[in-house]
């Protein structure tokens, strides 16, 4: 009999539950250290007996309040850690591997070859972005009075991080850590990109018959991200059946896209390019670098073979985009439209920029262009320069193609923001803002519960992860009638769960709490702060006279001292 969430939990002291006694002693524990209640920052430790196994460690993106954690110390000793599994090379789901590396661990971390390809060049970028982001701003820290601060970690710590990868193979077991082994799954969002089977095997204490030990085997699914139906470059998701636990994603986990197929996608992305095209305009698409980029290229391109679009100049802004097309290209011979693929990354009308001259000189440019520059929520990279040079100008187009997390420039220009704030300055938004989810990597609601209906039986319970508040609630209300009442849990930062072979999992005690629910997935006081600097700022400008601009500012005055 299933017990309620309350009758599951652990009193640490005893190892007694409100529903009676079970012996836990021997039971893996699993915690949950990033993408909870947020789609950022991937990362779960499972304990099985002496074993420490790292599943995924990714960088927080989001608010400066989710950023911030990126610089703490990690909630666990990277030293204890006996192997490190990861799912895919995207930065929320690798980038503080180096960070790891630098701060004492030393095992292997396993990965698919192609992963491991892609993080040869996005990691080393990635520090190589936070030493510039950083060098910035600590030059306007100085002029400010205030501390300056060191980067989470160098392009040198990437590259030194690297030795420690291993390749694994799609459906292959590998021993990984004392009684624990793995294998990998394609998950169909990603070059390489995998789902993670783990089955540990531990003895407790109990007998059988014979009074023999009696060995017990506890088999954990991780989805990492999960690609959708019409996946331009990807073969469908994979995975097995018949597992005790599944950590699935829930990135659209409320949302039903229309069921678009490819024709009508590159219908839908030609129009959005016809609307953009005004003398002296610019297409602007924030793109991840990775698949995102090349999948659009392929799109164009095609689009602009047919007809249906004249040969427009495509700039692909981002060296780490040339690097991972020259990775792409490598594979495309296993891919699904490779051979599209290559005739895209090889177009005339298509170029690379690499130098930053290179960069700085689109934005002189008088003829229409179309650039897709990194990164793909506008956080970091080449597309916040072009924003910053571009937003201001109504002839300029800015369209979204993934999901935009809350709390990032990419969410707060979806929301209709009129002025944002980037590298400390002030800018208008007179640019079209537009969204054409349709390249997403992610399945949406419909096709993440039924990629969780194939695993089942689901023996024991559902985490659900990566996803803001709104695709939690919305995927948990998809799958609920696949488990056992109370069998779907939506696990909070830093929680801890004991897989207890009686009941469904028992909560076990939390070593600590870095963010509460409420501040992950949010728009936070920064956010709050740039909107209050705007409107004031416009107050003041419109107002009717000096003296109600004085008056005005007297009471924000009085407001500041009275507290």
């Amino acid at each position: 009999m299933s017990a309620s969430p309350e009758g599951r939990r652990i009193f640490a002291a005893t190892g007694q539950t409100e529903g009676g006694s079970m012996d836990l002693k021997h039971s893996p524990t699993l915690h949950f250290h990033g993408a909870t209640h947020t789609v950022t920052g991937s990362c779960y430790l499972l304990e099985a007996g002496e074993s420490r196994v790292l599943i995924d460690c990714g960088m927080f993106q989001g608010s400066k309040t989710e950023k911030e954690l990126n610089y703490r110390d990690f909630p666990f000793n990277p030293k204890e850690l006996d192997a490190v599994l990861l799912t895919h090379a995207h930065i929320d789901h690798s980038g503080l591997l180096p960070k790891l590396v630098r701060d004492g661990y030393d095992g292997a971390i396993y990965a698919t070859r192609p992963t491991i390809d892609l993080c040869e060049v996005m990691l080393p970028d990635s520090g190589h972005i936070q030493e510039m982001e950083v060098e910035h701003l600590n030059r306007r820290n100085r002029r400010r009075g205030r501390d300056t601060i060191e980067p989470i970690y160098t392009a040198s710590d990437a590259v030194s991080c690297l030795t420690f990868f291993r390749a694994v193979k799609l459906g292959e077991w590998n021993d990984i850590a004392p009684n624990v082994r793995a294998r990998y799954w394609n998950a169909g969002h990603l070059l390489g990109s995998s789902s993670i089977e783990i089955e540990v095997t531990c003895i407790p204490a109990t007998t059988d018959k014979g009074g023999e030990a009696k060995t017990e085997t506890t088999t954990l699914l991780f989805s990492g991200d999960i690609g959708p139906r019409y996946k331009l470059l990807e073969h469908d998701p994979e995975g097995p059946s018949g597992v005790d636990f599944i950590i699935c994603e829930s990135t659209y986990g409320a949302e039903d896209r229309p069921d678009v197929d490819a024709a009508q996608r590159r219908q839908l992305l030609k129009e959005e390019v016809k609307a953009a095209n005004k003398p002296g305009g610019v297409l602007l698409i924030p793109s991840f670098a990775v698949e995102r980029t090349q999948e659009l290229l392929v799109d164009l391109v095609g689009l602009m073979e047919e007809g249906a679009l004249p040969r427009l100049p495509v700039v692909i802004d981002s060296p780490l985009a040339t690097r991972a097309s020259e990775i792409f290209d490598s594979n495309a011979r296993s891919m699904e439209g490779g051979e599209a693929l290559i005739r895209a990354l090889h177009a005339r009308n298509v170029r690379f920029t690499e130098s930053v001259e290179q960069s700085m000189a689109l934005d002189r440019a008088h003829e229409f262009q179309i650039i897709i520059s990194a990164s793909g929520m506008c956080e970091a990279g080449r597309i916040r320069h072009r924003l910053k040079s571009w937003l201001w100008k109504p002839e300029t187009t800015v369209l979204f193609v993934g999901f935009q997390a809350e709390g990032t420039l990419g969410r707060i220009l979806q929301q209709g923001a009129s002025q944002v704030r980037i590298q400390g300055d002030e800018v208008m938004v007179r640019a079209r803002i537009r969204t054409l989810d349709l390249y997403s990597g992610h399945a949406d609601g419909p096709e993440l519960a039924d990629w969780i209906k194939a695993r089942g039986p689901i023996r024991r319970g559902l985490f659900l992860v990566h996803g803001e508040e709104h695709g939690l609630e919305g995927l948990k209300a998809r799958v609920e009638g696949l488990l056992p009442a109370g069998a779907v849990t939506l696990p909070t930062l830093d929680a801890a769960y004991t897989l207890g072979p009686c009941h469904p999992w028992a909560l076990a005690p939390a070593r600590m709490h870095r963010l509460e629910a409420q501040q992950l997935g949010h728009q936070d006081w920064h956010n709050d702060m740039s909107r209050l600097v705007f409107d004031i700022g416009n107050r003041l400008e419109h107002g009717k006279s000096d003296a109600e601009r004085r008056a005005l500012m007297t009471r924000l005055r009085k407001a500041l001292i009275d507290g």
